[in-house]
């Protein structure tokens, strides 16, 4: 017997909600492996500087989406906002625990999908993002999340590295050894574009502002950098732990170190790699 269009529909949605679920899943286990914060460590003057554009005040609601260990998320809450820090990786929490109170913050913590954020609408003042929203699978809902928890006449501002970017080709180099993204999945990078971006907004009200910016990730050499993302960097822990049983991890080392070696510039005591980003500035109508 055949099957009819509405039962062959819900059969699609079914198993590509099973795809996507399982890409959350890898997501979470991917981002809680090796030691994020030390990796974080590396750009937190993008977290200040995000804070710092949106004009953060005292006593204002913020969301961090996507925050990590708290990179814009702590910076808000030293201006004197209330703070929520949330993470589809709440294993992250324990390390950005430890620098809100070396900071002599408290903010709240709250464990959540960029895709499905368990806030009311119009909750926040502000919501930032510093690399973090652009790694949900799919990109037109996790906009329309941060449009919808953002308060009439607030405001949300957010970091992407960009695709054509060091980071951008980074992440492009890693994928040469690991395979493409699942079909779910629309690649992180795209959040890096002028265009992408405004179509993931199209039809919000939202009035959109970018900047172009950079970020200089300091190392002693290539082989540092390298050892680095390794050892305490998830997607590349993650792809290490796939490749070398099979034998082909170091190729992709050698890449990394390439990479490193011919895009960083020298600095005193080592190298310095300029990795560029777009800054994307919203504001909700009041």
């Amino acid at each position: 017997m055949g099957h009819s269009d509405e039962e062959l529909e819900m059969d699609a949605a079914g198993s590509q909600g099973d795809e996507l679920n399982e890409v959350k899943r890898r997501s979470r286990a991917t981002w809680a492996a090796g030691d994020f914060d030390a990796v974080a460590e590396l750009i937190l003057d993008v977290g200040e500087a995000v804070v710092g554009r949106l004009g953060v005040e005292p006593g204002e609601r913020v969301l961090d989406v996507a925050a990590g260990t708290g990179n814009a998320a702590i910076p808000a809450a030293v201006a004197g906002a209330a703070v929520v820090a949330s993470d589809l990786t709440p294993e992250l929490f324990e390390a950005g625990r430890r620098r809100a109170e070396a900071a002599g913050v408290e903010l709240e913590w709250v464990e959540a999908d960029a895709e499905a954020l368990p806030f009311d609408d119009g909750s926040f003042d502000a919501v930032v993002s510093t690399f973090g929203h652009m790694f949900a699978p799919r990109h037109e809902v996790a906009a329309a999340e941060i449009v919808r928890v953002t308060r009439p006449g607030g405001r949300f501002g957010l970091c992407c590295w960009k695709p054509d970017g060091k980071v951008g080709t980074f992440f492009a180099t890693i994928g040469k050894h690991t395979g493409p993204p699942p079909g779910v999945t629309v690649p992180p990078p795209m959040w890096g574009t002028v265009d992408h971006c405004t179509a993931m907004f199209e039809g919000t009200g939202v009035e959109l502002e970018f900047e172009h910016a950079t970020t200089r990730m300091d190392f002693t050499d290539a082989e540092e950098a390298v050892d680095l993302y390794e050892t305490k960097f998830g997607p590349v822990v993650m792809a290490k732990a796939a490749l070398e049983p099979e034998g082909r991890w170091e190729p992709l080392r050698e890449d990394l170190l390439a990479l490193f070696e011919a895009e960083s510039e020298p600095i005193d005591g080592g190298l310095g790699f300029e990795a560029e980003y777009l800054l994307i500035i919203g504001r909700r109508p009041a």
